[in-house]
């Protein structure tokens, strides 16, 4: 079902539950400008208040996955681009939120260059990262003069080490796609030709899964960042005794039990 047909983001809700973003700037390699950021929030807010998405893929049309912010409309900005950059910030750190806050797991798929605070904030604040062998990662921002926005300070950090995550917010290195498999950048590198295929597929068998706990399990994962160990077991008590009252649970066991597949409703 075609939710957002046309503009620089696209939506498609598929049977199964898997939600299908689409950044639809080609001819600018995906390149965030404030257009694009708006489309986007307003795609991910439509998501998250629709209970029948149980994953999200997000890809990117054309050569690149996102290219980062739109350099050619920063530059033509002259002395408004604070300004400019300040809205713009605004949404892609919504954006980071909601990929974050939102119950369903978070698949991107990642071909040619994801780079800047865009690429790089959208690869980190996904639950699942699947890569393609020739593609590419750059965080670029202190190359001309900015510091990584969208969460990246963070997110990168926790994925890479503080060592790694300094080593490519400033030096800008050019990470290939095995580098950034071993560093824990990315979840799974695969065949350029198979990209699309691995990432839907991983997109429909979390969908198959039991929504509340894989939804649980993302909140407690993030919001776990930070935070001690002991800090964090109160809260995983309180929510596997809630998880454990629902019917999703009792088929869980019953589908071992009895050497089945489970069939998840979300109650």
């Amino acid at each position: 079902m075609v939710l957002q047909g046309e503009g620089p983001v696209l939506l498609t809700l598929h049977t199964g539950g898997v939600a299908h973003v689409r950044l639809n700037r080609a001819e600018s390699a995906n390149g965030l400008n404030i257009e694009l950021l708006k489309a986007l929030h307003e795609v991910l807010m439509q998501i998250h208040g629709d209970g029948r998405v149980r994953a999200v893929l997000i890809t990117g049309a054309g050569k690149n996955f996102c290219a980062g912010g739109d350099v050619h409309t920063f530059l033509s900005k002259g002395e408004q681009l604070p300004d400019y950059i300040r809205v713009a910030t605004s949404y892609l750190q919504l954006v980071a939120s909601l990929l974050i806050r939102m119950n369903p797991p978070v698949v991107s798929a990642v071909q040619g260059f994801a780079a800047g605070g865009g690429g790089m904030g959208l690869v980190c604040s996904s639950d699942f990262v699947i890569a393609g062998e020739s593609s590419r990662f750059l965080a670029g921002a202190t190359r001309v003069a900015m510091v990584p926005d969208a969460g990246v300070s963070v997110t990168l950090t926790q994925l890479v080490g503080l060592r790694k995550a300094t080593e490519i917010l400033m030096l800008n290195p050019v990470i290939t796609a095995p580098e950034a498999k071993a560093m824990g950048l990315v979840t799974r590198v695969v065949p350029d030709a198979g990209l699309e295929n691995e990432a839907w597929a991983l997109a429909r068998q979390l969908a198959e899964g039991a929504p509340a706990a894989l939804a649980n399990t993302k909140r407690l994962l993030w919001s776990g960042i930070g935070q001690g160990v002991e800090a964090a077991m109160p809260e995983e008590n309180s929510t596997q005794a809630l998880l454990s009252g629902m019917a999703d649970a009792r088929e869980g066991l019953a589908a071992v039990i009895e050497k089945r597949a489970p069939r998840f409703t979300g109650r």
